[in-house]
């Protein structure tokens, strides 16, 4: 009897575990990703089946994370069209600036109704202790109101210096919304948030972590980092608030972190704003629409600059992945140098075909990773990248004095990309970014120099030595680099 029923079991098994293996095949769109999870539901019987759906379905597909800051049609329709309309006016105008990133702005425009902006004041922020500094006093300057998106917000010091001000300006009568992810700001959820809200601060969960859907929702983060002031400036790029993005001596850091943000101030911020307002809605399950206090209009006399701004944002709430492709395409399109850094170098097939093709068609590249890393398996996984890079003539460099965590691309010295987004699958597929890009000689010149200095302090990797690296290191990393879709 007790034969009969494991015999039944095992085909029970056999069968969900085909039924799983076609959905898997069905619903998975990179080949690599479709062996990584093959892999793992047949050589991990049951606790493959249950990482895959928790971290394998393909929600972008089922539009399970579907915002949209209109509801009625016709409304939507007159403001693509008020944004296509502008965007053409400022790209007749500023033609110049963006020469040579043109399939870039159709893009974002077409694809992703990202609207090209003019006069645009941008800063470069390196490192916490310059942007916080700047943070604190827009902050205070607030009259109408703040919004603030983070995926990693600390209860020290930093995070209870902007808590302050925003308490202060809560009962001052600026009305303030705070989107925080309830896994990466875990630090706050009950007493920093709780004296947030009794002084009428208004903060959510981006999507609050249930036991029941613990792993599904671990795996879909908000990694966007934007605060916008009074809908006129506001910043983004790859520091959070905690301390440790601050250097420091009295905050006694042991590591160097090394990481790039932008302020900006003009047109370029309503981009921003409207992200901010379709993550409010959905986390808040409120209904805000665009008015006049969250995108105030200013005449072009008013402006305070004259860079050229447009922005890239994608999640499993977008129909492709909008960052990603902008990559792609700022890639093809450079002529002479692209200058990468990023903290986790995981790219998709697609990112290291054009890497690799741009390097054998000419293109000078430097890739700037770290030396000193978080995650010793993600950047063990990087490692088995670098080979092919190298035998292309990419020049690689890891970075030694702390840790590099910024997200930036120059293309040309004449395009500066500076966001959220790691080159790496779950940046690309998994988790809720949002990029500028500057189309101007001058942020892209500071940034370059910026990327020079860096590599300073950071070690060329020699190609020679590297490739003839012993075959088990090798045969080691590219195990790791099979988990390298998970991770």
């Amino acid at each position: 009897m007790n034969w009969n029923w494991l015999l039944i079991s095992e085909v029970i098994y056999v069968l969900l575990l085909i039924l799983v293996c076609l959905r898997v095949v069905y619903d998975t769109r990179s080949t690599t990703k479709t062996i990584a999870y093959l892999l793992l539901i047949v050589f991990l019987p049951v606790i493959g089946i249950f990482i895959y759906f928790s971290f394998g379905i393909n929600y972008r597909r089922r539009k399970m994370y579907s915002k949209k800051l209109l509801q009625n049609k016709e409304l939507t329709d007159r403001l693509n069209e008020s944004i296509l309309r502008y965007s053409r006016e400022i790209y007749t105008r500023e033609n110049k600036a963006i020469s040579g990133n043109d399939h870039l702005y159709h893009y974002l425009l077409n694809e992703g109704r990202s609207s090209l902006t003019g006069n645009n004041n941008v800063q470069l922020l390196l490192n916490g202790e310059n942007k916080f500094s700047l943070v604190l006093e827009k902050l205070r300057q607030a009259q109408k109101h703040i919004h603030i998106e983070y995926y990693i917000y600390e209860n020290d010091t930093i995070g209870n210096e902007i808590a302050d001000i925003l308490i202060e300006k809560a009962r001052e009568g600026v009305d303030i919304r705070f989107i925080y992810d309830d896994f990466g700001s875990h630090s706050i959820r009950k007493k920093l948030i709780s004296c947030l809200k009794n002084a009428g601060v208004k903060a959510f969960p981006f999507y609050k972590i249930k036991f029941i859907a613990l792993a599904n929702r671990l795996n879909y983060r908000n990694h966007r980092k934007i605060i916008i002031v009074d809908g006129v400036c506001g910043f983004v790029g790859g520091i959070n608030v905690s301390d440790k993005y601050i250097n420091k001596p009295e905050l006694h850091n042991k590591l160097y972190w090394r990481d790039t943000h932008l302020f900006i101030e003009g047109p370029g911020v309503y981009y921003l704003q409207y992200t901010f307002l379709t993550d409010w809605n959905f986390c808040a399950g409120d209904h805000l629409e665009p008015n006049e206090q969250f995108f105030p209009f200013r005449a072009p006399e008013q402006a305070k600059g004259d860079k050229v701004v447009q922005f890239a944002a994608s999640g499993p709430d977008s129909d492709n992945p909008t960052i990603q492709h902008s990559i792609l395409l700022a890639i093809g399109h450079a002529k002479k140098e692209l200058l990468i850094t990023t903290p986790y170098f995981i790219p998709s097939e697609s990112i290291l075909e054009a890497l690799i093709v741009a390097a054998y068609g000419g293109v000078k590249i430097k890739l700037l990773v770290p030396g000193i890393s978080d995650s010793l398996l993600v950047n063990t996984a990087a490692n088995s990248y670098y080979g092919d890079l190298l035998k292309a003539g990419v020049e690689i460099y890891r970075y030694k004095k702390g840790f590099v965590h910024a997200k930036t691309l120059v293309s040309d010295r004449n395009l500066a990309i500076v966001g959220t987004a790691n080159m790496d699958h779950r940046s690309f597929e998994l988790n809720f970014e949002v990029n500028a890009l500057v189309y101007n000689k001058e942020t892209a010149a500071e940034l370059a120099y910026a990327f020079e200095d860096d590599l300073q302090d950071a070690e060329k990797i020699n190609a020679e030595k590297w490739l003839n690296r012993p075959v088990y290191t090798q045969l080691f990393e590219k195990t790791c680099r099979l988990l390298s879709p998970l991770l």
